[in-house]
């Protein structure tokens, strides 16, 4: 287990954890965190009155980040909806679970545990067990949040989630494809996966974590030690940070134009493209 590298506490305060990171939110980060938060839930719609909502705790800082956006919406929203603080241990180790556990509980978030042998499953193997992991985890909380009665689940990923996604799907898949903010699942009826982070840069959440003092778990699979993001060339995800980094630094508002090239498609200048259905259309079709 790796913990992410934090600032010593910035300031002493003698409040509570919990209330001085609802502070920061509603004060110091508001325009950064809050305001963007509510804004992906206006824009894209993510939530509806009557929703059920299990908020995906992985116990990184964006999840965490995430559950503390969703009880701040709670406490001033109009809008009725009801929250569940879901936990899935897919085989942590003691040190990592009990990590999670203290700052669910310095932070006052409720969280709701289940288990699974998902690393277990997915050790031995070879190719992708990161892509076979993140799908058994999706299932399995897809099927859990349903069992709570929940119709939705939100996950942490955030902006520069987004984007390095759009130049990894063009770089090494040769498609143009984006993290959409949110998508109705194929296997469970009724379910839906919102991204409310979707607006949130992740500078953002580590300035609030480091201003906040906290610390909160980083790769905790068993795959860690040799996990190609920790490795000398780095995994694709890392490449894509630096690759953006330095484009950036060149030309400021590279980062933005990848954003909104998945928002500005013309249809009249690609040469093919797949329609919802997945049937494929060349622009010969109709030339």
């Amino acid at each position: 287990m790796q913990n992410e590298n934090n600032n010593p506490f910035p300031h002493k305060d003698t409040e509570p954890t919990a209330k001085r990171v609802e502070d920061s939110i509603k004060k110091k980060f508001h325009k950064s965190l809050f305001s963007r938060f509510s804004k992906a839930i206006v824009e894209y719609e993510l939530i509806q009155p009557g929703d059920k909502i299990a908020v995906c705790v992985s116990g990184g800082k964006d999840s965490f980040a995430m559950a503390k956006l969703f009880q701040e919406l709670k406490r001033h929203n109009k809008i009725p909806f009801d929250l569940v603080f879901l936990v899935m241990d897919p085989g942590y180790n003691k040190e990592n679970r009990e990590t999670i556990e203290k700052n669910a509980n310095l932070l006052e978030i409720p969280i709701t545990v289940f288990e699974t042998d998902i690393f277990e499953s997915v050790f031995n193997i070879e190719k992708s067990p990161c892509y076979l992991c993140a799908r058994m985890r999706r299932g399995h909380l897809y099927h859990r949040a349903k069992d709570l009665g929940c119709n939705k689940i939100a996950l942490g990923h955030h902006y520069d989630d987004v984007i390095e996604t759009i130049l990894m799907g063009m770089l090494y898949g040769g498609q143009m494809q984006t993290m959409m903010p949110k998508l109705r699942s194929a296997n469970f009826e009724g379910m839906e996966l919102i991204r409310p982070m979707y607006l949130i840069r992740e500078e953002t959440i580590k300035a609030w974590r480091d201003y906040n003092g906290l610390k909160f778990i980083q790769c905790a699979c068993k795959f860690t030690k040799n996990c190609a993001t920790y490795g000398p060339s780095g995994s694709k995800r890392m490449k894509m940070k630096e690759l953006i980094r330095t484009l950036e630094r060149e030309d400021k508002g590279i980062e933005q134009n990848i954003f909104r090239s998945v928002e500005n498609v013309s249809l009249k200048t690609v040469i093919a493209y797949k329609d919802k259905e997945g049937v494929r259309h060349r622009f010969t079709d109709d030339y």
